[in-house]
């Protein structure tokens, strides 16, 4: 079994990851340090946006899947549905025109 990362001591690398492309992210909603679900919202900056979270495959693999996608607006009422229920998740709000969120970089996949 694979030791897993503290919530926040994944987010902290994130960021700093998406900082060393120049890629502006920001914390939005603080949730557990320790084993928080996590949100990454990217924002496309046209009125667009898709959220992910991490969830597994078929096989048992942690993977990144798409949560809510569309109208920025319509993305942000799904994602205060889901803080809603879950006071303990983090939504990281990432903003880039070329919808780069490094989300399927080594390290970052699950």
């Amino acid at each position: 079994m694979t030791p897993r990362l503290t919530s926040d001591f994944w987010v902290s690398a994130y960021l700093k990851r998406l900082s060393m492309f120049n890629i502006p992210a920001f914390i939005v909603a603080k949730g557990d340090a320790t084993a928080g679900a996590i949100v990454i919202k990217l924002n496309t900056l046209d009125g667009q946006a898709c959220a992910y979270h991490r969830t597994y495959d078929l096989d048992g693999n942690r993977v990144w899947a798409v949560l809510a996608q569309g109208v920025d607006r319509d993305v942000e009422a799904s994602l205060a549905k889901q803080r809603s229920f879950d006071p303990d998740i983090w939504i990281i709000e990432v903003e880039d025109r070329d919808g780069r969120h490094l989300l399927d970089d080594d390290g970052l996949r699950g």
